[in-house]
């Protein structure tokens, strides 16, 4: 009877305890930012794989300015992952281990590191195609494109592992810089590096412009082209390195400048805002340096339609072209 009193107590006070109502459990938020970066990062994904696909279907695309253009189409893709598993490691992993929460961050540091490179690299390409127009593309081997590609990587990857080497704020929060888990110290250190790149890269296509313009002046007295022929090719090729410069500095700069001069006490939104489209930029490589490329559409046609549309001529590449 004892044991029996004793249960029924016990009930009626559960009984009597006020249930939880569903403002009393903490909700499930999901920041719209981050849901737009992890969409950014699946479209990103797929449309880099699409370029790989392409360039190892087509055995003619081997050259080296197309091993450039894959290395940029693989750093890409790479950032496209890195912006998913990031998604999935702060919100999918409760709570998120260290390991993979730098993992992650590695992943993104290479990624985007091999991206900026792989961008300097098919600059400097363009710049030694266009200086050494007679010499360059028989000295320009696929082996020693091969190796440079290799150096970079090589030198990426060691990039993406330093949060793990130690290059995190995990351990002293007040340290951090508005891109955690990197101190304010590291992320100066990868800006100050990006606006150096920036500044070379602003060099190469200042001096692209000017040999550019300069054989199109050539062509165009050999040729007996009237001014005005000329003047349209230059201003075709001049609007093609303004679009590239101009959109690479927008979406680029505000981030690697923000990075310099804010800490983590700033709100997140700042972040994020200039995340965004420093991501995108990655969704306008393969429009800018693959799909624009006629072998590269001629080898599109060819895969999804197994053949060739009548009207496609692709238009001859002429030294104007940047």
């Amino acid at each position: 009877p004892a044991e029996g009193g004793g249960f029924s107590l016990a009930w009626r006070a559960i009984s009597a305890a006020p249930c939880p109502s569903p403002s009393d459990s903490p909700a499930f938020f999901l920041p719209p930012w981050d849901i737009a970066l992890c969409a950014t990062g699946t479209v990103l994904a797929g449309e880099n794989a699409l370029v790989l696909a392409v360039l190892f279907y087509a055995p003619g695309l081997r050259a080296p300015p197309f091993l450039l253009i894959g290395s940029l189409a693989l750093a890409d893709l790479l950032a496209g992952l890195g912006l998913v598993v990031n998604f999935g490691v702060r919100y999918l992993l409760q709570p998120p281990s260290e390991a993979a929460t730098l993992s992650a961050a590695g992943l993104l540091l290479a990624a985007f590191s091999a991206s900026v490179c792989s961008l300097l690299a098919i600059t400097v390409d363009r710049y030694l195609s266009l200086s050494n127009a007679l010499t360059y593309h028989s000295e320009r081997t696929r082996s020693f494109a091969a190796a440079a590609l290799l150096l970079l990587w090589l030198a990426c990857v060691a990039v993406g592992l330093l949060p793990l080497l130690g290059w995190n704020c995990l351990r002293q929060p007040g340290a951090c810089s508005v891109l955690r888990p990197l101190t304010r110290d590291n992320a100066a250190v990868l800006a100050v590096a990006f606006l150096i790149l920036f500044a070379l890269m602003l060099q190469l296509y200042g001096q692209i412009c000017r040999i550019a313009c300069r054989h199109a002046q050539q062509i165009a007295v050999q040729r007996q082209l009237a001014a005005s022929a000329q003047a349209t090719s230059t201003r075709r090729g001049l609007s093609t390195l303004s679009l590239i410069l101009g959109t690479f500095a927008l979406c680029w700069l505000p981030l690697a400048i923000y990075a310099l001069v804010a800490d983590a006490s700033y709100p997140a939104v700042y972040t994020y805002s200039l995340a965004l489209p420093a991501a995108c930029h990655s969704l306008l490589n393969p429009v800018v340096y693959a799909f624009r490329n006629p072998e590269i559409q001629k080898s599109l046609w060819l895969a999804c339609c197994g053949c060739i549309p009548a009207g496609f001529s692709p238009r001859p590449r002429t030294s104007s072209d940047v």
